[in-house]
């Protein structure tokens, strides 16, 4: 048994890191895996905390209860203001790679962490939430995203945001055993880094989607961090529609 586990350990390293085998179907598998363990979880409830320090911007730490069914149906409840944003905290892996295009494993990453990959790709500008004054701009406006993968629980570590070495956004996922049965998250921080005005437009309209439509946030930031904790899941209880239906 133990010499099956050395020699399957030696196959996935080489598939992992041989150039001949670091091509399109390993890539495709790498996110099929992510997606699989995604689609583990048919419906949850979780307790979130949000916490947001961004220059020029204050507010007390939002609490919500959320609701998530696959595959795409999502129920928020919350006090007061606030709206967490739907695209990206609760796509699927694949619906997430979906943005990007020219996926390639980064074999040269440094600092990589035991039974860690790295994929990256360019995003496609259309997918963001950023309004381009004119077509060359569009297409001079390139952005690469790397994404961290642990392939011991196929799950997203890390995201980052880059046009060139100046990172725009940076997001850390931690995970927990839920049940002894899934791996879901209980800690997300995102760090903005935004040092050009043309990119500010952007982070603003992001960040007012998470805290909601009266938030104006005034002047350029130059760094924010925003932190979401999660608590008390429920998993797999069997959420009727109607929750949704509201």
């Amino acid at each position: 048994m133990i010499i099956k586990i050395i020699i399957l350990n030696i196959y996935l390293f080489i598939l992992c890191t041989n150039p001949v085998y670091g091509g399109e179907n390993n890539i495709l598998r790498i996110i099929q895996n992510t997606e699989d363990k995604f689609r583990l979880v048919n419906d949850y409830e979780v307790k979130m905390s949000i916490s947001v320090a961004i220059p020029a911007f204050r507010m007390p730490k939002k609490k919500y209860h959320v609701f998530f069914k696959q595959p795409n149906k999502i129920k928020i409840k919350s006090k007061g203001f606030g709206v967490l944003p739907r695209t990206g905290m609760f796509t699927s892996p694949k619906g997430n790679f979906d943005n990007l295009t020219d996926i390639k494993i980064n074999h040269s990453a440094n600092n990589l962490g035991k039974n860690s990959i790295m994929l990256v790709g360019n995003l496609i500008v259309d997918s963001l939430s950023i309004d381009m004054p004119n077509d060359y701009a569009k297409l001079t406006f390139k952005p690469t995203v790397d994404v961290m993968v642990d392939t011991s629980k196929w799950v997203i570590t890390g995201v980052t945001t880059k046009i060139d070495t100046l990172k725009i956004m940076e997001i850390h996922n931690k995970y927990d055993l839920i049940d002894n049965k899934y791996f879901l998250p209980i800690e997300s921080k995102v760090e903005y880094f935004v040092k050009d005005s043309r990119f500010t437009k952007w982070i603003k309209k992001d960040i007012g989607s998470l805290m909601g439509k009266q938030q104006n946030i005034k002047g350029d930031m130059v760094k924010g961090d925003i932190t979401v904790l999660y608590k008390d899941y429920k998993v797999n209880q069997g959420i009727s529609d109607l929750i949704f239906n509201d």
